[in-house]
């Protein structure tokens, strides 16, 4: 039986997608996996775990601190979070480089020793911050990558890379997500209750309103 690991940050899109793997795998075929990479937040890593065990899967997390020793953005360095784009490359100070790459890598390692060789991740190109570690050519020459490195045929599965965050709300709502995405986190500047000034906080409120369905971590947070 195919077996499907989940690169679960603690986020709406990374809940969303664990929902999709569960559906299409079986709960009882599906782990997840998040990394402690030094994030100034640690909130996250408590929604993953959180949201892992409501949905009844195996959960661990990795230590990589690499990217909190790099420093230079707003996510594990001491910048300010800013949502005016870098004059000089295009993209938000929330960018982490390599990120993306880490983590499917890491997760490729894992999903290695556990012979599981689907992995699904919750990057998006539409509707996205401009991470170039988001778009699908990449993720696709990654896969490419993974496999002739470990000599394994993974495939790697993103589920939300051509939606809307509208269109990845109405997909929660079908997979049963929404009690799950009331324990998620998403806010750049680690605040809970939301910010609602960061770019991540206001892509979320877009999508849920554009959806027509309420945010049920907002609901959670008002009670």
């Amino acid at each position: 039986m195919q077996k499907a690991l989940v690169v679960l940050s603690g986020g709406q899109d990374s809940t969303t997608c664990l929902y999709w793997a569960i559906e299409k795998f079986g709960r009882e075929r599906v782990s997840t996996v998040s990394f402690d990479y030094g994030q100034r937040h640690l909130i996250e890593l408590e929604s993953a775990k959180q949201i892992a065990q409501l949905a009844g899967v195996e959960h661990q997390v990795l230590p990589i601190n690499t990217f909190n020793a790099l420093g230079g953005n707003a996510l594990s360095g001491n910048e300010e979070v800013d949502n005016a784009l870098d004059m000089e490359n295009n993209l938000p100070n929330t960018f982490v480089p390599g990120r993306n790459i880490i983590f499917m890598s890491y997760a490729a390692a894992l999903a290695y020793q556990k012979k599981i060789t689907h992995l699904i991740t919750g990057v998006a190109q539409t509707d996205y911050s401009g991470y170039p570690d988001c778009r699908q050519d990449t993720l696709q020459a990654l896969q490419q990558t993974l496999n002739l490195g470990m000599e394994q045929s993974f495939t790697i599965h993103t589920p939300l890379m051509y939606m809307s965050k509208a269109e990845t709300v109405k997909l929660a709502v079908r997979l049963g997500a929404l009690e799950a995405l009331a324990l998620s986190h998403t806010c750049y500047n680690g605040q809970r209750p939301p910010c609602g000034r960061c770019a991540a906080c206001i892509l979320r409120a877009k999508g849920f309103a554009e959806a027509g369905v309420d945010d049920p971590l907002i609901e959670l947070e008002e009670k």
